[in-house]
């Protein structure tokens, strides 16, 4: 029951890494706030939670854009009057639109940077005064920042902005013992993800040194250590969970 009394937002938790996230932290005793965006994630949210109370946890779905300052803050508010603090952030909300830089329009470039840098920024200002002391923050980014995939330009400029934006973030807010890292994963079998093409499946798994490409625990894990007392003298990172792909 590793975060056993520790209550845990994790953002975009509808599906995918996300969804895995917290159940994990759920089933090892956590009390999970489930962020999720659109209606059709209703069914899984219930099932995900489901699960974590069958293993001893606890869990409550919460249904917000957290592009929005004002529904972020009430999830936050409501986590805290439920559970009665805030320990852990994982910030895994995402928008991904892959196509070439000539070719993104305005209003795609806003709701990207929107939902992948402005919600992570404001969710972290909101941690400065709500987060408890020796709290944990985790933000995930892409291994794609290093790698300059063509289409993946407004993608991979607000991954980058996250990163820096956390490593400021963890110096400012250290204090209060409260680290902040970055979890870059690489591909990894999730729902969506396997609805890509296998030529590109293929190609993505030879990159790696191990040639094929993550299971979901396998990121997890690196959250999961990130985001429990054996990392209390890790802030500032950005670990890369691609199986050494380049």
């Amino acid at each position: 029951m590793k975060f056993q009394n520790k209550t845990i937002i994790v953002t975009g938790a509808g599906s995918g890494i996300g969804q895995a996230v917290a159940r994990h932290f759920g089933e090892n005793g956590g009390n999970v706030v489930i962020n999720y965006f659109s209606d059709d994630q209703k069914t899984g949210v219930e099932n995900n939670i489901a699960a974590i109370e069958k293993h001893g946890g606890r869990a409550m779905a919460y249904q917000a854009d957290v592009s929005k300052i004002e529904q972020l803050k009430a999830m936050f508010e409501k986590a805290k009057s439920t559970f009665g603090s805030i320990d852990i952030l994982v910030n895994n909300a995402v928008l991904p639109v892959l196509k070439p830089i000539a070719e993104v329009t305005e209003a795609e470039f806003d709701a990207m940077f929107n939902v992948n840098v402005k919600s992570i920024f404001f969710a972290q200002q909101l941690c400065a005064t709500m987060m408890e002391e020796g709290g944990r923050i985790v933000n995930l980014s892409s291994h794609t920042t290093f790698l300059f995939f063509p289409n993946y330009g407004l993608y991979d400029g607000t991954k980058g902005a996250v990163e820096q934006i956390s490593r400021v973030f963890s110096k400012e807010i250290g204090h209060k013992n409260i680290t902040v890292n970055v979890v870059s994963p690489g591909a990894t079998e999730t729902a969506e993800f396997a609805k890509r093409p296998q030529e590109l499946k293929d190609r993505v798994a030879s990159m790696s040194a191990m040639k094929r490409i993550a299971k979901v625990e396998e990121v997890v894990n690196v959250v999961s250590f990130l985001a429990g007392e054996e990392a209390s003298w890790i802030t500032g990172q950005n670990i890369k969970v691609n199986g050494g792909a380049i």
